[in-house]
């Protein structure tokens, strides 16, 4: 199969390949960042790293963050703009009618379940509240399909023995606008999930189960109509556990950039810096014939647990984690027909 990537940027005239925006401001970086657009302007936000550059396994402790950096043109720098109303990072990330809207989330306080929208507005950050979520959430995944957001899985606290099957709807456009609790998917629950959109149908790919407490990666998945409700399809050749979310549309194609497929999660405190890190596969789901395959690699270091946003028509991945521990600043771009 040739690569669905390159096939649409040949239609388009453009030059297909990756490259980096400039670094985030931050010699560590974040994982677990929110990222989306408001206002043509690119907007990475919150997000927690260990500060010494050390890992669970050196003692270090996590830090989470509240700053919000602004991206207003491709050839820019950051600038910090404002600040979250407390550190958070690890829930879902929307861009919606020129805001970032921020759903859920942990910092080393516990799990929340607040929803609010961000507005880039002539260099300053508006911050509007939405009706919270049913329960705290975090390691949640999250899609806009039209103009309802769903939300699937996650934990509901830092110490959960089990993920969570929970789906939730909100329909932005709706007079009274409020959460939804839906039927969930005919399967496990789960955290770390991929969520997609393709027209009106939403998809689940992938994600890990906790059984009591210990994780299991997952290759199965699901689409969601609201009409018809849930519809098993195919699963995936591997796991794409914290994958960045969601995947990427491409005509009739979701693309899945990266994951971890659990295969050396037990093993990371003993690899520690000889961790290989995270797949570099772009999978391309075709919703046509329900079928998965291998398109392309990501030239660089994968990076896992982070957002996926489009800016321009183009696929941007700020962040994340590169290894166990290890985060990374660099904000990898693919160019792409869609704009």
């Amino acid at each position: 199969m040739t690569t669905v990537l390159t096939e649409g940027l040949a239609q388009s005239g453009t030059k297909p390949g990756w490259s980096e925006l400039s670094p985030i401001p931050d010699q560590i970086g974040f994982a677990g960042s929110f990222a989306g657009i408001s206002n043509g302007t690119l907007l990475v936000a919150g997000g927690a790293n260990f500060p010494d550059g050390g890992a669970p396994w050196t003692g270090s402790k996590k830090a989470w963050h509240d700053h919000i950096f602004v991206l207003e043109k491709p050839n820019d720098t950051w600038k910090l703009a404002g600040k979250l109303p407390q550190p958070l990072g690890y829930g879902a990330s929307i861009s919606w009618k020129g805001t970032l809207i921020i759903i859920g989330g942990s910092n080393e306080k516990g799990h929340y379940a607040d929803v609010f929208q961000l507005k880039y507005n002539k260099g300053r950050i508006e911050k509007t509240d939405l009706p919270p979520l049913p329960t705290a959430i975090a390691n949640t995944s999250g899609v806009l399909v039209g103009d309802v957001i769903y939300i699937a899985g996650g934990i509901e606290r830092p110490d959960a023995r089990n993920a969570g099957q929970n789906f939730w709807s909100l329909d932005l456009q709706a007079k009274k606008r409020e959460w939804k609790i839906l039927k969930s998917w005919p399967g496990g629950g789960r955290m770390f999930a991929v969520t997609g959109a393709i027209g009106n149908d939403c998809y689940l790919f992938s994600g890990i189960e906790l059984i009591n407490g210990s994780r299991n990666y997952l290759k199965d998945a699901y689409s969601y109509n609201p009409q018809t409700g849930w519809k098993k399809i195919a699963d995936l050749p591997v796991s794409v556990g914290a994958a960045p979310n969601p995947a990427f549309a491409l005509n009739q194609n979701l693309l899945v950039f990266g994951g971890d497929d659990g295969k050396l999660a037990a093993d990371a405190a003993v690899l520690k810096e000889k961790h290989p890190g995270f797949s570099t596969q772009i999978l391309n789901y075709n919703t046509f014939t329900d079928g998965w395959s291998v398109v392309t690699k990501i030239p660089a270091p994968a990076p896992v647990t982070t957002s996926l946003t489009v800016w321009n028509g183009n696929v941007v991945i700020p962040g994340g984690e590169v290894r166990p521990a290890v985060r990374t600043p660099k904000v990898l771009i693919y160019k792409s027909l869609k704009k």
